[in-house]
């Protein structure tokens, strides 16, 4: 069965054309995007790397991976996404190569065939997230790094990144996300070294409404990044 929920490759295949808006629904990814670009930058060293983007929708890591030299394909599900992230190369002039297939899928065709894998932002959107990490480990060479991003699931997740970003702040439109598919660093952790991969750095990801800026630290309890290494 296909690792993927209709309803929210719905949700954003009717966002996609606003993608590349920095002041849509998306600006918060647009916020985020050169700070975790720059967190994966300096642990991989992206120039000259292959680099699988898996959960691209319109391309903005995957792009911004491309500028800093490495060689990028994106994969997504939802093909109105796929179709904004091509249109924007034409834009911006960079080269990605855009695929729409699972992350399962791709395993079985190129195991162990990307230096760097990124899954930022998606775990909490399919029905099976540990599916989706054993994939990303099986596609990453042995010793190669795989990044993760995702929300805790705890009280103040719910009141920060529902509550607050959805409904009191308005940075994201109301249903974005499910609280009950909210993912536990200690649950990604388990997951990860059952598909092979050993846990290396946990980040938070905080952000402040009265600067209204995000930077990384310690604190975990809503928003988190984990940097995995596949085992030989």
């Amino acid at each position: 069965m296909l690792n993927a929920d209709p309803s929210e490759l719905q949700k954003f295949g009717d966002l996609a054309h606003r993608w590349w808006d920095p002041n849509s629904e998306f600006k918060p990814l647009h916020d985020i995007n050169p700070l975790r670009l720059g967190w994966i930058d300096r642990c991989v060293g992206l120039r000259g790397k292959r680099v699988l983007d898996v959960g691209c929708g319109g391309g903005l890591l995957s792009e911004g991976m491309a500028a800093l030299g490495a060689e990028v394909t994106g994969i997504d599900l939802s093909e109105k996404p796929l179709g904004v992230a091509r249109l924007h190369l034409l834009e911006s002039g960079q080269k990605v190569d855009y695929r729409q297939i699972s992350a399962e899928e791709l395993a079985e065709q190129m195991p162990g065939a990307f230096d760097t894998v990124t899954c930022l932002e998606m775990l909490e959107h399919v029905p099976n997230p540990s599916s989706t990490i054993t994939a990303c480990a099986r596609l990453v060479k042995p010793g190669g790094q795989v990044f993760f991003s995702t929300l805790n699931r705890n009280p103040k997740a719910y009141l920060f990144a529902v509550i607050g970003a959805e409904y009191l702040l308005k940075l994201l439109p109301k249903g974005t996300h499910d609280y009950a598919k909210f993912i536990k660093p200690s649950e990604l952790s388990r997951w990860a070294k059952m598909g092979n991969l050993e846990p290396q750095e946990i980040l938070g990801m905080s952000y402040n409404p009265l600067t209204r800026e995000y930077s990384l630290g310690r604190d975990t309890s809503v928003n988190y990044l984990l940097r995995a290494q596949r085992n030989a």
